[in-house]
This record gives structure tokens, sequence and C-alpha cells, in this order.
């Protein structure tokens, strides 16, 4: 009965049972009551109607739960901390969503009700503490309202919160709450929560008005002795400081009354972070002199805080939280103040010695162990070392150096040789600073990603078991610093870290951090130096690597000298291609480490081989000076002892080394013999089991057999990766026993899942005799992807594969269906395209005819699709989103290559099989999946682009336009599909763009179910667009819809401009608000990154040589 009594909201709700019904939700009542309560508040959460009662609630309800649910509508969980900040949220939702469409009244009467109420609150001490999570709340709500209200049908909002403040502290400090609230909401988190237009009017508006809100501050900041209040002015203050005009700032007492609050302990980091967000200011020299008096006295006081003697890294790690605060911040006004304003302070030597002092500050703060912190300054060093070294290193362009240097006057001859001049100076200036920043950077280098080997928690010398990207992304930064440092002065850089190798040697400075850093730096900085420069230095460096390893005792110590050894000789290919002798002594001490058994060493050898090997890969197939034989000649003989200690997937890597090495080799009878002797372990070992096979085929079925078979094919796939085309002779050599295998193996899986049923398939025999299966398809379709494009070999592979492969495919039950088939069908059709058409009907008619599953024949014979699209994968795939992921993506990968390189197959299907194709394409977009959707969508340009060319565009757009835009629209306007953004974008220009052109003779629309007749098919499609998109969005008026429509058309030729149209129009329809929303701008990011990797190629060094996608063949 109560609970019915709440659900009727057509009469004012008793909120006294409210009360109790919040009160049983928090646990006063037994768990039946609280599970009822909970349902009671879900159903009031849910209704549309419930907001209605939100004031009346507010106004006669003590109860703060009750007042929370009644602002936020509840929750979906029993927590009452889920219930305080569920995203249900009664009165924020209608605000956001339904605003506009309210009544004016209703508008009215909310927004004066929150206003009266927050006046209330906060009106006195005892209430604005006692109710302050409610205030905030209610603050928030406020909030939201002005961004629909103000300035347009709230002028006086500002002076009206201004004139309230003047009234009372607490009231005061509360304004000052939601100023701060305010311009966060407008200049912080705007983006992606309102349109362009609105974020403009709004900060007009702010500008326009903020000489009232800073009369307000100051006045609080001389007049009040409150701290609570002055805090949060200073907290305001902070918000707006990043884009108030100018003359508020350096034209009035601000400044000045900020920099006497710095030494005030209770204020000093408030006051530091708001002269950080000035210092961040950048707006030409016009206030220069400010500037430079505003760091002269802040570094007067500072000294007096934390004295230059002080141990930073120390005082940090001893010190409070707000002490450890301080120096954050700290650390971020230097690097603004800096990263805007430091060639101000070059200008005289007075200047210039707080410039050093705070650079020294800096460089204590970058010690610290903190790695936000240590963010922050890495951040200005590589951001100040490049600005240096681009100044050097354009200096041979004078204009370009002049604009580095922030000169703005145009250059005369006579100016280039002082240019050079000023350009030392600089130089010069910063040399001290920039030597101690190199000791640094070796002191704290990131762990690269080749290294394997590190230290646990407990000391212990480890394998790395995952990857820390953050590390990873810092030890770009770092190594990109370093090599700037370098090129900066080449000799300080090698001195720097000789000498610290040198006390690694007399075991001075050793530790097993201090050896990692020093040699992650090393190797970092490969390419920078001149090439005998550089040979000098990794001479002496391997040389007391190689030294170090013999002289020092225990096994993790030699465990973690072998793995630096490795990196860095890994990381200079160039150096070991140019002295055969180094070369090969690495090459010889990389085989010793694979037989230490040490965790991680193994591995980083066989890696570091690889990718020596990949680089140098010549200087291994010719007779060297003073050698009897090739190097791959003298490694094959000795083959066996050297791989005995390795794990398989080492052995693997090994030999796809050893391939590298062959394919170098020009003269083709060598190359098959290093080939043969390469290959006759595996082959040996193959020959025995399949010999032992044709007595006995039970053979084949022993687990540790069909464990030897994955092996070596697993070997196979690693040399046909390396050797590409050269493979040929092996696979001609095990190819038709291997399909044997496969249809053996197939043949036994079926028969298990047909006798177990599906967790068959998850048994560990199972699932080996699979991987023998997937492995045989990896191998087939490496060595058809990695061949040159030589039709004979398509045409020597393909038929016999037809049906051991794609005949298996059809005939096992579900489960055992393999998706590399269809990955490999894809690759054949993406490689030889059109060449193996002829041969395919008559393999197919022998190999299909029976199939019920497989598509029916098709005349002319000249056609794969009905080889290549078995419709049970589209009925596998599309009973729901989760079974099969692998069999999707591969499905439409192979759908695509059919639509790129076979289109006349889909022109020939009948309708029926045309929309199941159509159908299975918008089930792709559709997915949550991001490779799948992106497959689809890219799929489905394909489709429209072809069906556009062909002849019969007015059919195919006739039954799918609608459908396709209908779709489209709705995976756009879906959260979970934000990556898809600009392939949506792209799709839905293709239509718009289509329709305009004329080239559709035909009407869209059902002429014999619409009875009017629209003029053209521009008309319908505006139309249909305006009545689809006003079903889906009822919170947008008509207007609105019919004004991004016509958008659509105007802007279609653009599609720049159309993409921000739709950007805003996701925004209005509320659709991505309060959303991350970087994944529509995705397209703008993976263009400067493109420009970003296009300037570091331009920079020796900066892009590391394993990076650089060239052979880098010896001469």
């Amino acid at each position: 009965m109560a609970a019915e009594k709440l659900r009727d909201l057509s009469q004012p709700m008793d909120v006294a049972l409210l009360d109790a019904t919040v009160a049983a939700f928090y646990g006063t009542g037994s768990k039946e009551e609280r599970t009822a309560a909970d349902q009671i508040l879900r159903e009031l959460q849910n209704n549309p109607d419930m907001w209605l009662q939100v004031v009346h609630i507010l106004q006669s309800t003590q109860n703060l739960n009750t007042k929370f649910f009644a602002l936020q509508g509840g929750s979906n969980s029993s927590s009452s901390m889920k219930l305080r900040h569920s995203c249900y949220k009664v009165l924020e939702g209608v605000i956001k969503y339904r605003w506009n469409a309210l009544p004016v009244e209703q508008r009215d009467g909310m927004k004066n009700y929150i206003s009266e109420v927050i006046v209330q609150l906060s009106s006195n001490e005892a209430s604005f503490r006692r109710e302050r999570l409610y205030v905030n709340k209610l603050n928030i709500i406020l909030v939201q309202i002005l961004k629909h209200e103000w300035p347009a049908r709230w002028r006086s909002f500002i002076p009206d919160l201004v004139s309230a403040a003047k009234t009372s502290e607490t009231i005061c400090e509360n304004c000052m709450a939601i100023l701060k609230l305010l311009s966060e909401e407008v200049f912080d988190f705007s983006r992606g929560e309102m349109t362009q237009q609105k974020i403009k009017e709004l900060k007009q508006s702010l500008n326009s008005e903020f000489q009232l809100i800073h009369e307000l501050c100051l006045y609080v900041l001389s007049a009040s002795q409150r701290t609570e209040l002055i805090r949060a002015t200073l907290a305001t203050l902070h918000a707006f400081l990043s884009w108030i005009p100018l003359g508020y700032i350096f034209e009035s007492p601000l400044l000045e009354t900020l920099l006497k609050f710095f030494p005030v302990p209770s204020y000093r980091n408030l006051t530091l972070q708001c002269l950080t967000e000035v210092a961040a200011l950048n707006f030409g020299d016009f206030y220069n002199m400010q500037y430079v008096k505003m760091y002269n006295i802040f570094m007067v006081q500072l000294q007096s805080i934390l004295p230059p003697t002080t141990n930073i890294p120390e005082a940090y790690a001893h010190g409070s939280s707000e002490e450890q605060a301080f120096i954050q911040n700290l650390a971020l006004f230097f690097t603004s103040f800096y990263k805007s304003h430091i060639r101000v302070l070059e200008s005289s030597q007075e200047n210039i010695t707080a410039l050093l002092l705070g650079l020294e500050y800096l460089i204590g703060i970058s010690y610290v162990d903190d790695t936000e912190v240590f963010k922050v300054c890495l951040d200005y060093w590589n951001s100040l070392v490049l600005e240096l070294f681009e100044a050097h290193h354009n200096l041979d362009n004078p204009a370009v150096a002049a604009n580095l240097m922030g000169l703005q006057v145009p250059l005369i001859p006579g100016m280039v040789d002082g240019l050079g001049s000023q350009l030392l100076q600089r130089r010069h200036l910063y040399s001290g600073p920039m030597s101690k920043l190199r000791l640094l950077m070796i002191c704290r280098m990131a762990k690269p990603e080749e290294v394997l080997i590190v230290e646990d928690e407990n000391g212990n010398i480890v394998r790395e078991t995952m990857k820390d990207n953050d590390v990873l992304v810092q030890y770009k930064i770092m190594r990109e610093t370093l090599i700037y440092l370098s090129h900066l002065d080449h000799e300080d850089t090698e001195k720097q870290m000789l000498k610290k190798l040198s006390k690694q040697l007399k075991g001075e400075d050793w530790t097993w951090n201090n050896l990692n850093t020093l040699c992650w730096a090393i190797g970092s900085i490969s390419g920078s130096m001149m090439e005998e420069q550089e040979n000098r230095f990794l001479v002496m460096v391997i040389r007391d690597l190689l030294n170090l390893c013999e002289i020092t005792k225990g096994k993790d110590n030699k465990a973690v000298i072998a793995s630096n050894i490795m990196y860095v000789v890994g990381q200079y290919p160039k150096f070991l291609r140019a002295h055969w002798k180094f070369l090969k002594t690495v090459v010889n001490k990389l085989f010793e480490f694979m037989h230490e058994t040490h965790p991680g060493v193994q591995d980083m050898a066989c890696d570091t081989f690889l990718k020596i090997v990949q680089k140098c890969k010549r200087k291994f197939v010719i007779i060297q000076v003073g050698e009897n034989e090739p190097f791959v000649s003298e490694l094959l003989s000795g083959l066996p002892s050297t791989i005995a200690d390795l794990e398989p997937h080492q052995i693997h890597t090994f030999y796809e080394s050893v391939g590298n090495m062959i394919q170098a080799e020009s003269d083709p009878q060598k190359r098959d013999e290093y080939l043969q002797r390469l290959m006759e372990l595996p082959n040996q070992k193959w020959a025995e089991i399949i010999g032992q096979a044709r007595q006995s085929v039970d053979f084949l079925k022993d687990q540790d057999v069909i464990r030897t078979v994955l092996n070596i094919l697993q070997t196979n796939t690693s040399v046909a990766t390396s050797l590409g085309t050269y493979f040929l002779s092996q696979i001609t050599l095990i190819f038709l026993d291997m399909l044997n295998v496969y249809r053996m193996y197939s043949e036994l899986i079926s028969n298990s899942i047909a006798e177990g049923g599906p967790f068959a398939s998850k048994t560990s025999y199972v699932k080996l005799l699979r991987s023998v299966k997937r492995e045989t398809l990896k191998l087939i379709e490496t060595f058809l992807d990695k061949a040159e494009d030589q039709p004979q070999i398509g045409k020597q592979f393909v038929p016999p594969m037809m049906d051991p492969v794609l005949g298996d495919y059809a005939r096992n039950v579900t489960d055992a269906r393999e998706s590399e088939v269809l990955s490999l069908f894809a690759t054949i059709i993406n490689k030889y395209k059109g060449a193996m058409i002829d041969d395919v009907p008559r393999i197919f008619e022998a190999s299909f005819q029976c199939t019920l599953e497989l598509v029916h024949a098709y005349k002319g014979g000249k056609f794969l699709l009905k080889m290549l699209l078995p419709w049970s994968i589209i009925r596998m795939i599309t009973k729901n989103f989760e079974d099969y992921p692998e069999h999707r993506l591969k499905f439409f990968s192979l759908l695509r290559a059919i639509a790129t390189h076979c289109f006349p197959a889909l022109i020939r299907l009948s309708s029926q099989q045309l929309k199941l194709v159509m159908d299975s394409i918008i089930w792709a977009f559709r997915h949550t999946e991001r490779n799948i959707a992106e497959t689809g969508l890219n799929l489905l340009l394909e489709m429209l682009k072809n069906f556009q060319a062909s002849e019969f565009c007015n059919q195919f757009y006739r039954t799918y336009f609608l459908t396709i835009e209908q779709e489209i629209f709705a995976v756009l306007t879906d959260t979970f599909h934000k990556p898809g953004f600009k392939l949506h974008v792209l799709v839905l220009q293709h239509l718009f763009c289509l329709v305009e052109s004329g080239a559709l003779t035909e009407p869209l629309w059902d002429v014999a179910t619409v009875s009017y007749s629209y003029p053209n098919n521009t008309m319908f499609v505006r139309e249909y667009t305006i009545k689809l998109l006003s079903t889906s969005f009822p919170n947008m008026t008509t207007t609105e819809v019919t004004q991004f429509v016509n958008g659509l058309f105007e802007s279609r030729n653009d599609l720049s401009t159309f993409k921000n149209h739709i950007r805003d129009f996701l925004v209005q329809s509320k659709e991505f608000s309060a959303q991350d929303n970087k994944d529509l701008y995705a397209e703008e990011a993976a263009a400067q990154r493109e420009r970003e990797r296009q300037r570091m190629l331009s920079i020796p060094g900066l892009i590391a040589p394993n990076e650089i996608q060239d052979e880098m063949l010896d001469s």
C-alpha cells in the first residue's frame, strides 16, 4: 500500500513515507525491507515524471539522504556511496537533456528555488559546514542550469552573485566555489559537452563580466582574515587566471598581492598554483618587465623557504604531504615560466644568475623519486634541449635559426655572423646546466623495451613478465632528450658515460641500477655521433663491458652485465657492420649466453641475435678477411651444439635469424644448400615421423609425436618468415605430407567433438591437435604472403589445398572450424587477385558439389565466391556478439578482400544472398569490438563505391540506401562506437554526396506505398532523415534537427566542415555529453603523429636503427 502511494506521482509525494523508504534502504530495516525499498527507489528513479516532485521533496525533508535521492535519483546498488553518486540523476538528467523542452515557468521556478536554497544554507557558518556536501551538489546543479540560461535568459547572474557574496563571508566562500565550477565547465570541460557556438558565447560573457569578479577577489584578499575564504578565493583565481584579460593581472595589484601570500605556509601551495597559471601565459613581449620582476621577487622568497643547499630528493622523501605538494607545484612553476619566458631572463647578468639558480632547483627536483614529478621536469627538459638543438641544427638556415631564437626582425646578410655568435653565446650560457642534465638523464634512464631482465621487489634478478607502458613512454622521451644533448656536446656526453663506466670497472660505483641506467643511456644515443667518434666510443664501451663480465663474480651480476652487453650491441648495427671482428666476437658471445640458463638471458640473447642479423645479414654470407668460409657455413656446422640448451620458442627465433642470413645470399645454389643444412634436423625428424605413420597411422596420435610435429611446423614458419620466396624448396618437400597430417588431425578433432560434445574441444588433446592445424595454416599463409608476386606459386600450392583445407572447413562440425582458414584465403585473394580464377571452378565442382552450406555453382566458372563464402560461417558468427571472435574478424577481412578484388562475384549473387552479405556487414559495424566494426565499415565503403560505379547502382541503393543511413546513424550516436567516428562520417558523406550528385536516377522511396511524389531523391532523403532523427532524439526540437540535416547537405563536399558539423550534433543531442571524446578527433591526432615522425627522421639518431624500415644492407 505504501509503495503504491509513493508510485502515484499525480499528487504531491508523501515525503515522510519517502524518508522511511530511504532509511530502510540505508539499512535501518531488515534485509527484506532493504530489498523492497531498493525496488521502490529504482522505480521512482526511472519514472520520467519524478523530477516534478524534486522541489517538494527538498522543501519538505530534513533527511540528507532523501535530499541526495531527490537530486540524484537513487541508485542501482544497495551501496550508499553509489546511491549518492548515481549516474542516473533525476534533476541533473532533466537539466541536461530536457531543460529547453520545459515550460518557462517551470524553468524559472527551479532556477529560483535552487538559488534560494543555496543562499539559505550558506548564509551562516553552522548550516554551511553541516550541509557542505548538499550545498556542493546544489552548486553543480546551478552551474548546469547556467549552461542553458546564461547569458541570454539570466543576464544578471554575475552581478547578483557578486552582490550576494558581499553580504556574508560564508556566502562569499560558496560564491567562489560556484565561480570556480563555472570557469571549469566553460574552459576545461566544455569540449564534447557543449556546441562550439555555445562555448564561444559563454567565454565572451565571462570575459565581459570579469571586472566584477576581479574586484570581489581583490577585496577578499585585502580585507578578509578568514582562512577558508582566502583559500577559496585563491582556488577560484587559479581557475580564472588562464583565460582572463592580462590587464587584470599586470595592471592591478593582483600579482603583488599573490606574491605577498606566497611565504605564508597555509596559502603557499594555492598561491604557487596561481603564480604557475600566470607564468604559463604567453601573449608577446608587452609584459616582459613584469615577468622579470615577478620571477626575481619569487626567487628571493624561495631561497628563504627552500635554501639552495637543500637536498631536495631527501627533503621530499621525508616531507609531509603539504611539503611534497609544494615541491610538485614548484616544478610546475619553473617549467611553466621557462617554457614561455626563459628568453626574458637571458637579458642581463642579474637575471641570468636568477635563471641559473632556478635551473639548479629544477635539476634537484628532477632527482626526486616520484614518477609524476619527474614527468613534469622531463617534459620541460625535452622542450628546452629541443629548442637549443634546433637553433644549433638550423644554423645553416639563418631565417629558421632567428625564428627559433625569438628574433622577429628580417635578416640582412651582415647579421648572419652575429646570429651565429648569439647562438654560441646561448649554448655557452646553458653548457653548465646541460652537462648536469646529461648526468641526470644517464642516472635516471628508463628501461627500454628490449631489456627482458629486471630486478624484482625482493632484489632478485628475474625475467620480466609484463611490459610497463608508462616506463616505455618515459624511455622514449628520455632517449630523445639525451640524443639532443649528445648533438649539443658529443665530447661531454662521451666523457660522462665513459667516466661512469670506468667507475663500474673499478667497483667504486657498482650497483645493478647504476650499470643498467648507464648502458640504457649508451644504447639510446645510437646514431647521434659522427661515425668515427661513435666507433671509437663503442670500441671502449664494448671492451669494458666484456672485461666487466669476465671479472665480476656471481650469477645475478653476470646476468645483469650480459643483459646490458646485449642491449648495447643491439643498438649499434651500423658499427657492427663496419667492424667484422667485433661483430663476430659479439655474436659468439651471444652464443655463449644461449647456454646461460639464468631467467631471461637466453631469450634476450636470441632476440638480440635476430636484431643484429636483420641489420647485418650480408656480413654473414661473404668470406671475411682471414676466414676460410662464410660465417653462416661455420654456424650451420655447429648448429646442434649452439641450440642444445634453448627452449623451442628460442630455437624458432634462432632459426628465423639464420633464415635472414640465408636470404642475403645471392647465389641460388649456395642459398639452397644453406637452407638444406639449416633444416636438416627438423627434416630428419619429419621424415622419421612420416615413415612411422606410413606403417601405422596411429603413431601420429601419440601426444609426444603431436608436439614434435607442432615444433617442426613452427620452425618451418620461422624460416619462411625470413626467407619468403626462397623457402620454396623446403615447403615443396613437406607440403603434401603436411596436408595429409592436417586432414587426419582434423578428422580426429571432429570425431572427438561429435562424441564428446562442445566440452571435448577444451581437452588438452584436442587443443594440441588444433594447434597443429593452425600452425599448418599459418605456415602456408606466411609463405604465400612473404613470397614475391609469382602466379605460378599460387597455381602450385592453392589447388592441392582445396579439399584438405577448405573442404575440411565446410565438413567440420562448428566448434572444429579454424578461423585461420578464412585468414589464409583472404591472403590468397589479396596476393593473387584474379590469377587463380581459371583454375578454381574445376576444383570447386569436384570438392564442393555435395556441400549444402556452400553457394550454388555460377555459370562461366570465373568466380571465387562459392569457395570463399560458406554461409555456415555467417550463421556461426551472427548468433550473438561473443561466440567465435576470431572467425568474425577474419570472415569480414575475407569478405573485404572479395569486394576489393573479386567484385563481379558479388554482383552475380541472388538478391537473397546479397541481402545476407549486407546484413552481415551491418552486423559487423554494429559490433562493439573495434577491429570488427572498423573492418565492417571499411568493407561497406568498398561496397558502396563499387556499386556506385556499376550498372546495378540504382537497384542496389534503392534496396539499401535507407537501411544503411539508419544503421550508420544508430552507431554514430552510440558511445560504444566512438572509435569508428571517422568511418561513420565517410559513409554518411558518401551517401549525401551520392544523392545530391544525381547519379541515382530512380526514386529511393517506395512509389507503391508513398502517396506523395517527391520532386527528387534529395528532398526525400532530407525529409526522411529529419523524421528519423526527430524520432530518435525527442529532446531536440524539429528546428534543431532540420538545421542539422540542412547542414549535412550544405557541407557534404568539405570533409572537415562535415565532420565538425556532426561532432556538434553529437554534443547537442546529448549522446556524447560528459564523455571522453578523443575518438572523435582521432584522425587529426594520427596526422599529427605522422608529422612528428617525419621530423624525427630528419634528426640523426632520433629514430632507433632497429625502428627504421630499411634493409641497411652492407655495401
